[in-house]
């Protein structure tokens, strides 16, 4: 009788220890799944902000090629594209479309303007495939346009709010001036924190003929 008491308890006592072991194999699983979880969300903002910032990329290098290919002898023309703050439809269609005919120089910077805007806010793809609360600006060191130097300046809405990007300090006063700064485009909309969504590109480039 002894022997079979002992024996009735030692399997309760397993049965027991084995309901433990499920249940703290159950909590640890759970803490992964949602450690997992959390990986793949903040794996997929990383991954949205870098095809944005690539997309970024992508559309500095089209306005700066458009500019090269529409340089006069002396540059003027390049006065044409100097802009601030585009984006969001603020750039009217002009009314010489250039790819249905033939263009002056400067008929052609407003196309070109016209056209790019449109990539910037994804017009041209259903409003998808651009940037979110894109802002951008061309400047240049030349009063006025012509041959030399110009910075372009693209400021968009990442996903998640970080400090206000500060990146050409070291330029002049009128070139540093923030691309989208201050607007309503990049305020955290909880803490009312002004710019911290801002994401910005800057690109100097040296055009002559």
């Amino acid at each position: 009788m002894l022997i079979r008491r002992a024996s009735l308890r030692s399997g309760r006592a397993a049965r027991g220890f084995s309901l433990i072991e499920a249940l703290i194999t159950l909590f640890v699983f759970a803490i992964g799944i949602l450690t997992i979880a959390g990986l793949q969300l903040i794996s997929k903002k990383a991954n949205y902000d870098a095809a944005q910032r690539t997309t970024a990329a992508m559309l500095v290098n089209d306005i700066a090629e458009r500019m090269r290919a529409n340089l006069s002898t002396n540059g003027v023309a390049l006065g044409d594209y100097l802009v601030e703050d585009v984006g969001g439809g603020t750039i009217a269609q002009p009314g010489q479309d250039c790819t249905a005919g033939t263009c002056t120089n400067s008929q052609l910077a407003a196309w070109d303007l016209y056209e790019w805007e449109q990539l910037l806010d994804g017009a041209s793809e259903d409003n998808a495939g651009g940037l979110v609360e894109p802002s951008a600006c061309i400047r240049s060191d030349v009063v006025g346009g012509g041959v030399g130097a110009y910075h372009i300046v693209i400021a968009w809405r990442g996903v998640t709010p970080l400090s206000n990007p500060v990146i050409d300090q070291n330029l002049t006063a009128a070139i540093a001036k923030g691309c989208g700064e201050g607007s309503d485009k990049y305020v955290d909309d909880d803490t009312g924190a002004a710019d911290v969504y801002r994401r910005v590109i800057l690109v100097s480039t040296f055009i002559t003929p």
